[in-house]
């Protein structure tokens, strides 16, 4: 917005072009937000990658029962107990030990996709983006920000299992 363009509008005009909120209070996403959460995990790619795509493994820290291990075109489910809810995942990509690429839930259909960056022979970087949303743009940041921090949360447990072998039970929890 030029200077010129800044004379004839109101203070509403200009508040709402600034900050992305509508007179109506509802916020206007120009940008779609994604979560993201990364974490360094001490232990090899290998590991880390293979906890996340073994239902053995990945129960251990995050959902407690899965219908299959992920692989390329498989469609798993995944079950929280506690609250009592239940995810169906399409496995769209997997890529031994560098990246996996998913998208869950019927109604709103995300994408989500990890990728494992090893730092060194013993240590993995995992990121996990979570993108794709919809609803309006305060439902969109709503969902962007609640899915950050259960990556957040998944990562640590993730780290905490592998690194030390202790379950901490922090995404069951959270509910």
């Amino acid at each position: 917005m030029g200077q010129d363009d800044r004379q004839g509008a109101t203070a509403v005009q200009l508040h709402e072009q600034m900050t992305g909120n509508t007179q109506s209070g509802a916020l206007e996403v120009k940008n779609q937000p994604v979560a993201k959460a990364e974490l360094l995990i001490r232990r090899p790619a290998t590991e880390v990658f293979e906890a996340f795509v073994d239902p053995d493994v990945i129960t251990k820290f995050w959902f407690d029962a899965s219908s299959g291990r992920l692989e390329s075109g498989k469609t798993v489910r995944w079950h929280w107990n506690r609250c009592d809810a239940a995810v169906e995942v399409r496995v769209k990509a997997v890529e031994h030990n560098e990246r996996i690429l998913i998208e869950w839930d019927d109604e709103n259909p995300t994408t989500v996709e990890w990728s494992f960056t090893p730092r060194s022979a013993h240590t993995t970087y995992v990121s996990v983006v979570n993108s794709g949303f919809s609803g309006s743009g305060d439902e969109i940041v709503h969902q962007a920000l609640d899915s950050a921090g259960g990556f957040a949360l998944v990562l640590a447990a993730a780290k905490a299992y592998l690194e030390h072998g202790i379950s901490l039970n922090i995404v069951a929890d959270r509910f």
